[in-house]
């Protein structure tokens, strides 16, 4: 069983961080605009947070849950230590973050701790590009996941070894 204790300080919250960098990624792969943006991290914060209906997933990814909540209570920005480049790298620095914690969760948990985190973060993503439609016009021909959601969780997936 893995806990916060085989953790650093530094790597802990480094895991914290990975869903929120995860929707960011989505976000940022096809800005859309502020009500995209709304619910998007709305999506990213209802999955990323612990189950409300009473299943787990995982004790690793349950106290990581549990963790962001408390944190979100006192109003913690969730992404600190964070932040990628403008431009056209931004995309790779957050697909290098996600793989960076995967790999810690690789190095010090279970396999199972690994395929659980990977999995929410995967979950994460999905649900960030699911939240909200993109391009048309007033709603018309609008996709739910556009194109370079689309390419960023197929860059996801293949980042986590899960393609």
């Amino acid at each position: 069983m893995t806990t916060k204790a085989d953790f650093t300080e530094e790597e802990w919250t480094r895991l914290k961080r990975a869903p929120f960098v995860a929707g960011m990624g989505v976000s940022l792969a096809d800005p859309g605009g502020p009500i995209e943006a709304f619910h998007e991290t709305a999506a990213t914060l209802r999955t990323a947070l612990p189950a409300t209906d009473g299943t787990g997933r995982g004790e690793l990814v349950d106290a990581l849950s549990a963790d962001l909540k408390t944190d979100a209570a006192a109003h913690h920005n969730p992404i600190s230590g964070f932040k990628p480049t403008s431009g056209g790298t931004a995309g790779v620095e957050i697909l290098d973050e996600l793989k960076a914690a995967s790999q810690i969760v690789k190095d010090k948990g279970t396999p199972d701790d690994a395929a659980t985190f990977d999995q929410w973060l995967l979950d994460v993503a999905q649900a960030a590009a699911d939240a909200a439609k993109e391009g048309g016009f007033f709603g018309f021909h609008a996709v739910r996941v556009s194109e370079g959601e689309q390419k960023m969780l197929a860059s996801l997936r293949e980042a986590l070894g899960r393609s």
